[in-house]
């Protein structure tokens, strides 16, 4: 497995990261703990959480129970230098603090992470979304950035930056990212840290994959100018991409099985949409023309884009995690890509 180093922050990672956020919900401890065995066997030591996690549903009473799970592991297996752990702080949220967080809130909230992992540094420290708000999650077709307050904002970020400086400074933390953030709102951040002598944002987690690529523009220019690496989430597109959701179809247990069980829509984030079922078809079908599993096409793309990103696979089951470790090396063609670059001119932003 490929390493890479992030930004200037000397933190070296594998090239893929194992999500964590369906550990204590979907996936129980066993499962969770087999999963977190059988990745450094494929060379994935990247293993990435927060403190929101477990989701669907996201319950007060199950906030922290990710990061406890991974803390139980590695209290028992050791090795802590033989891993990287990501976590995140939770913006404004019913569930968790309604303010979000500033420089205050994160010395608590650090330190609180640092107990449930059971280690005494986090390799990268990442803010879940903007205070400010985000066009994440489906935000973008109607975002409106007009009440953004452009003083308040860059006065927020010098406070939680100090705090990122206090916590880098006392060993609690090695790396500083963010997640959920626009181009403006990134280059602000970089521009801040340099200004007060902050670390650097050496990481953006935003939601990228085959059907989902906002960041192909402007982010992207950012990421490769100011050495930034994309941590995509939902590689394939909250499980759409495998197919299972076909013809209407809810597999017992899937995350949209699950979302249904607790009184939610179903809809995977608004990713199932009218449009949606005939994209991953199309994508299928060139899978098959190619001879390649579909599954393993959708993460080898997003490991060849003009920028650096690494895909972060998110398994509910270890037998799921299998299936994708079969093909976590492939390197697809340039003929390949090629036609992926087609197939999404011609199908668009499908969600």
């Amino acid at each position: 497995m490929q390493r890479m180093t992030l930004g200037n922050s000397g933190v070296s990672v594998s090239a893929v990261s194992l999500g964590t956020m369906t550990f204590g919900n979907q996936t129980s401890l066993s499962d969770a703990h087999d999963q977190m065995d059988l990745a450094p066997d494929a060379g994935i030591t990247f293993f990435d959480t927060a403190e929101m996690y477990p989701v669907n549903p996201v319950l007060r009473e199950t906030v922290g129970v990710t990061e406890q799970i991974i803390g139980k592991w590695l209290a028992s297996r050791g090795g802590r230098d033989k891993v990287e752990i990501a976590t995140k702080v939770a913006g404004p949220s019913d569930k968790l603090r309604l303010e979000g967080y500033d420089g205050k809130i994160l010395h608590q909230t650090i330190d609180a992470s640092l107990r449930r992992l059971q280690t005494d540094y986090i390799d990268i420290y990442q803010l879940h979304w903007p205070v400010r708000g985000s066009y994440a999650f489906r935000q973008n077709w109607r975002y409106d950035p007009r009440k953004q307050d452009r003083q308040k904002t860059l006065d927020h970020m010098a406070d939680v930056l100090e705090a990122v400086a206090d916590a880098a400074k006392a060993g609690k933390i090695r790396a500083f990212g963010l997640s959920n953030e626009s181009a403006w709102g990134t280059s602000r951040w970089i521009d801040m840290a340099d200004k007060i002598g902050a670390p650097r944002v050496v990481t953006i987690q935003n939601e990228y994959s085959l059907m989902n690529r906002l960041y192909d523009t402007d982010l992207a220019e950012v990421a490769v100018n100011e050495d930034v690496t994309l941590l995509a989430y939902s590689p394939l597109a909250a499980g759409l991409l495998t197919g299972k959701y076909q013809a209407g179809i809810e597999p017992d247990g899937s995350r949209a099985a699950v979302d249904k069980a607790h009184g939610g829509p179903g809809d995977l984030g608004g990713r199932r949409t009218p449009r949606a079922p005939s994209v991953v078809a199309a994508y299928h079908a060139l899978a098959c023309e190619l001879q390649l599993d579909p599954i393993h096409m959708a993460i080898a793309f997003t490991r060849q884009r003009p920028f650096a990103c690494i895909p972060i696979i998110g398994a509910t089951s270890y037998g799921q995690l299998e299936h994708l470790l079969k093909g976590i090396d492939l390197v697809l063609s340039d003929e390949a890509l090629g036609r992926i670059d087609q197939l999404h001119r011609d199908n668009p932003m499908p969600f």
